[in-house]
């Protein structure tokens, strides 16, 4: 079983910054991807940025330029750097992890999620 847990969610107005981090316990597969998701009230749970193993980072063409993601193996912990942030950025953000190499931003892939962390941009 793999345990996930983000932080770091919060209040920000447009233009302001967040980074959400996410700590990865249990046990860990060679071969994963890891990424990051949302999702609005009413609407459907969306890809934001996902990372293989080696670290080819993907992102969602909505978030490109402004959010980065990257890891650290050694804590465990995978990062959303959030930048520029946009009200249309609101949503509660989900840490996701995928025994895959093909998992990308296809929520449909990853076998293991954390709770959630509320994101809020207000204008």
């Amino acid at each position: 079983q793999v345990q996930l847990v983000e932080s770091g969610g919060g209040s920000v107005q447009a233009g302001g910054s967040l980074r959400l981090s996410c700590v990865v316990s249990g046990y860990t597969y060679s071969i994963y991807f890891m990424g990051w998701f949302r999702q609005a009230p009413g609407k459907e749970r969306e890809g934001v940025a996902a990372i293989s193993d080696p670290g080819t980072p993907t992102y969602a063409p909505s978030v490109k330029g402004r959010f980065s993601i990257s890891k650290d193996n050694a804590k465990k912990t995978l990062y959303l750097q959030m930048n520029s942030l946009k009200p249309e950025d609101t949503a509660i953000y989900y840490c996701a992890y995928a025994s895959s190499r093909w998992a990308f931003l296809l929520p449909g892939r990853y076998n293991y999620w954390g709770p959630g962390t509320q994101v809020t941009v207000s204008s």
